[in-house]
């Protein structure tokens, strides 16, 4: 069927994610009337301490809505594809969804399946776009509705909006701005096409292609012999996971602020050269890092000048 013919203000579209990310995207959706007749999302998962299962974000959203849900192990399985064909989908919203979907479910809506990804494609493809691009001291980033392909963010993109990423911005507070951001461009995609105004998809370029590999708690442990420019970059992106971490009084701090200082250290990288109102400073590969906030094992967050006066009075 041509998508043109399709009644624009009648759209049947299936919803595949699994995070809160995309459950913004499935919100905005929901509060603009669109007909989302099914969702995708992962098998419950046990989580806690009692380790029960609990559902995903998105399919708290589709149920307190009374959507019917789907949670197939794998779109591959021929079970999973005869259900997906079954529901007639004009498009299939894919946001954040954690199963791969093989070329014959991408085909299966009469619009195939567009994408909400968290960066200004071809830059940032994969798995942690959001805190890749401040760990890189990227000056701007944004979201892209992308036509899906085979490929891994690789298809055609049909629209993008961009914001600038602040010099305090951490990865949970540009999840949250992009989350929203995802959405208002879904919304302004759909408009276009109930409008007859779909803007044409533009082929991603072959230059600026770079790839965002998956967060890892181990690259959390912060490596002194790097610049306090590019340790104070990952202090944010990793904020709230994996959090970075290093050890100080041989204790294993989880640190979430930091201020870079330009002087120079004599000490060897990663010792302690001073504590005073800028936090506790330490000797990087390239200038001084200022801890500002940071959390001991089992304790709360807190202020630098709090963590040196509690370690200052154990001592006495």
């Amino acid at each position: 069927m041509n998508p043109s013919s399709i009644d624009k203000s009648s759209l049947r579209i299936g919803f595949a994610g699994t995070p809160d990310f995309a459950a913004v995207a499935l919100q905005t959706l929901l509060e603009n009337q669109h007909q989302v007749v099914a969702v995708y999302t992962q098998p419950d998962r046990p989580a806690g301490r009692g380790r029960a299962l609990q559902m995903s974000p998105v399919k708290q959203l589709a149920s307190r809505h009374q959507i019917p849900v789907f949670q197939p192990q794998s779109l591959r399985d021929e079970a999973a594809l005869v259900e997906l064909k079954a529901l007639n989908l004009d498009l299939l919203v894919v946001v954040a969804y954690g199963l791969i979907l093989p070329e014959e479910a991408l085909n299966t809506p009469t619009m195939g399946c567009w994408n909400i990804h968290a960066s200004l494609l071809p830059r940032w493809r994969g798995a942690a776009p959001i805190q890749r691009a401040i760990q890189a001291g990227d000056a701007e980033t944004g979201v892209c509705i992308m036509q899906m392909d085979a490929g891994l963010d690789t298809g055609p993109v049909l629209h993008r909006l961009n914001t600038v990423i602040t010099s305090s911005e951490t990865g949970g507070s540009l999840h949250d701005r992009l989350a929203t951001l995802g959405g208002q461009a879904l919304l302004e995609v759909l408009q276009a096409h109930h409008c007859g105004q779909m803007p044409g998809a533009q082929e991603q370029a072959e230059q600026g292609v770079c790839y965002a590999r998956k967060l890892s708690k181990a690259e959390a442990e912060i490596d002194w012999n790097q610049s306090a420019d590019a340790i104070e970059r990952s202090i944010r992106a990793f904020d709230p996971w994996p959090v970075a971490w290093a050890m100080l009084n041989n204790e294993r701090i989880r640190i979430f602020a930091a201020g870079v200082l330009p002087e120079t250290a004599t000490e060897p990288s990663g010792s302690i050269v001073g504590v005073g109102e800028e936090g506790i400073r330490v000797a990087c590969g390239q200038g001084q890092l200022a801890i500002t906030s940071l959390q001991k094992p089992g304790g709360k967050k807190i202020s630098a000048a709090d963590y040196y006066n509690a370690q200052r009075w154990a001592k006495k």
